[in-house]
């Protein structure tokens, strides 16, 4: 299916840098792209030269529930055609390193963008953290979109409150090897159990993304009105 022309896009760089972090180079080129606003996740801290970006771009943001003292932002405002809207970014706790609570920050954090309409994006290991994250949200953001797992999922839906959902968007790059790297690393890697140097898979190219579509129509008072798919 063809998709477009698109109002906003926007993308988790947390691995855009060669797979580790993100740099100043790759930043401008995907801005240069079409790129509207970056979101990130653990990754991004794989580049210290990712530190400085995220206190000078104010359009790349880190998940919202690292401490306080964390550099860069955790969400922002866009404006694009006349239209507002709010990004926040999440980072999950199951299997992954003990932080704030996204599901409070969450709370906070919206609060700052009452009556906008809020995508979010929720990094996170877990399916049922993403999910009950999304049931969380649902008819108070209009979207919760799931990154991390490099994997798309079949689950795209719109939940009862009118809140656009997908468990994962996937990942843009080589699907010809295990989750972006090379697949020879990461056997070695299972097989010896000793560290193995990664490299960025370039087989079987592709980009995954979610498409979201979002009307004024509200729902009891609700969110409403979007409409989702995978591709």
């Amino acid at each position: 299916a063809e998709w477009g022309p698109f109002d906003l896009t926007i993308a988790n760089v947390e691995n855009a840098a060669g797979g580790f972090g993100l740099t100043e180079k790759v930043m401008e080129e995907l801005f240069r792209q079409g790129l509207d606003a970056m979101t990130s996740g653990n990754h991004i801290w794989d580049n210290r030269e990712a530190f400085a970006l995220l206190d000078a771009e104010k359009r790349l943001v880190r998940p919202a529930n690292y401490p306080p003292s964390t550099r860069g932002n955790g969400s922002m405002v866009i404006e694009k055609k006349g239209v507002k809207l709010g990004i926040l970014n999440l980072q999950g706790r199951v299997f992954m390193q003990p932080i704030d609570c996204p599901f409070r920050r969450a709370d906070e954090e919206l609060l700052r963008m009452e009556g906008l309409p809020v995508l979010v994006d929720v990094h996170a290991e877990a399916t049922s953290e993403k999910r009950a994250m999304a049931l969380y949200l649902d008819g108070r953001v209009s979207a919760v979109l799931g990154t991390h797992t490099h994997v798309q999922t079949a689950d795209e839906t719109i939940l009862s409150g009118g809140t656009a959902y997908i468990s994962d968007v996937g990942m843009t790059g080589g699907h010809g090897g295990v989750i972006g790297m090379e697949k020879d690393a990461i056997i070695n890697r299972f097989l010896t159990g000793m560290p193995t140097k990664f490299e960025v898979c370039k087989t079987d190219l592709k980009m995954d993304a979610a498409v979201v579509e979002r009307s004024e129509e509200r729902r009891g008072g609700k969110e409403g009105g979007s409409r989702g798919g995978a591709a």
